[in-house]
């Protein structure tokens, strides 16, 4: 169900999916979507504590914003051998520009609705054993609404030429029936908003399903279930606060999380890979892929709560030292990473060693590269 081949040879679980299901590479820009709520719901609580004014809290969180979806756009749009940049064939998706937007809202919905003193509401209530979401019933509603207007959009805007509800890659996918639906209701918003010239046109169906349609999977409407995604960080975000003094209340709820949601994938998909009512679909980032993500990202975070904050097993290292200065080195990387010595042309591609070795190699010197920043006392904020 869960890992298919995406028609690359060698490692290609180091590759995205296709279409339907995951591959390794599909957990990791989820995951990064989930921690930005469970950050914003701890950073925000501090600062709120501090004394920092909500309104101060809004410039700053929209200064974060403009930031990402600049360096998003302009710094991570083209390569070199790709001239001065062009707004006429510029991308305007990107994944700088889904997590800054991802961030603004769900920051916003914590700045205006957050408490302050959420030691107050303990057990003196009908509702306490539930008031991490009692208390915030306002950014559920938000939430609730943002999916309803993603399952209208995906399965009743009319699109020309396609059926309605289409989830499919188009192209010679369901016997070439409908070549130009690729992505349905979701590619079609991309190309009336954006323009064709402004997206993805190397989606990962196109290899396999032959398609000719741009596809972004950074799109417009992803993006919705992006911040749904990370609003369930941000719920395991105040899990974490409001039982702080309960270590396996905690972990409780975050099982609960988990179950409730691989639940609802089990239902959504049927189990299955292509047969359920929403696929599995990183490129869509259907419900189902959401609810997928999320609980996994539940059992993760409650694994790491449990070795480094409770049993104070591991603290962390080394990959805390590339999250000190996670832009320069997510920025640095998506510049740098096909030059030597974190990439070369491999005389046995299609094997598993080299692309192995390759990887670990790449990823090694970029954390050592953290590192020597961290001791140089090196951080560049936004």
């Amino acid at each position: 169900m869960v890992f298919v081949n995406c028609g690359g040879g060698g490692y290609w679980f180091f590759e995205h999916a296709s279409w339907n299901g995951l591959t390794v590479a599909d957990l990791v820009m989820p995951w990064f979507v989930f921690i930005i709520g469970t950050s914003v719901a701890l950073a925000f609580y501090a600062m709120m504590k501090r004394g920092v004014s909500r309104i101060q809290l809004f410039r700053k969180l929209t200064w974060r914003t403009m930031i990402l979806l600049v360096i998003g756009f302009c710094f991570l749009n083209y390569g070199p051998a790709d001239g001065p940049l062009s707004w006429s064939w510029a991308r305007i998706p990107g994944v700088l520009q889904r997590l800054g937007f991802t961030y603004f809202i769900v920051a916003s919905m914590q700045t205006c609705f957050s408490i302050k003193d959420i030691d107050g509401y303990q057990f003196d209530t009908w509702w306490a054993s539930v008031r991490d979401i009692v208390l915030y019933w306002p950014e559920w509603i938000i939430v609730v609404i943002l999916e309803l207007l993603w399952l209208c959009l995906t399965f009743l805007l009319p699109v020309p030429g396609c059926p309605r509800g289409y989830l499919g890659p188009g192209g010679i996918g369901d016997d070439g029936k409908y070549p130009n639906c690729t992505g349905g209701a979701a590619g079609y918003i991309d190309k009336w908003l954006l323009g064709e010239d402004h997206m993805y046109h190397h989606p990962t169906c196109k290899e396999m399903y032959k398609t000719t349609q741009p596809f972004d999977p950074e799109g417009t409407l992803g993006t919705i279930n992006s911040i749904v995604l990370a609003f369930f960080g941000l719920q395991a975000g105040k899990i974490i606060l409001m039982y702080r003094q309960q270590p396996l209340s905690i972990l409780k709820r975050f099982l609960i999380w988990a179950v409730l949601l691989g639940f609802i994938s089990a239902i959504l998909t049927k189990c299955t890979q292509n047969e359920g009512f929403i696929p599995i679909n990183k490129n869509l980032w259907s419900l189902s892929f959401v609810t997928t993500l999320s609980c996994f990202s539940f059992v993760l975070l409650g694994i790491m709560f449990y070795v480094i904050d409770v049993k104070k097993w591991w603290g962390g290292q080394p990959f805390i030292f590339p999250g000190m200065n996670s832009i320069l080195i997510y920025v640095a990387s998506s510049l740098l990473g096909t030059y030597f010595p974190f990439r070369w042309e491999m005389k046995y591609a299609t094997s598993h060693a080299e692309p192995l070795f390759q990887h670990l190699l790449a990823t090694s010197l970029w954390v050592l590269i953290a590192y020597l920043f961290y001791k140089k006392k090196f951080f560049l904020k936004i």
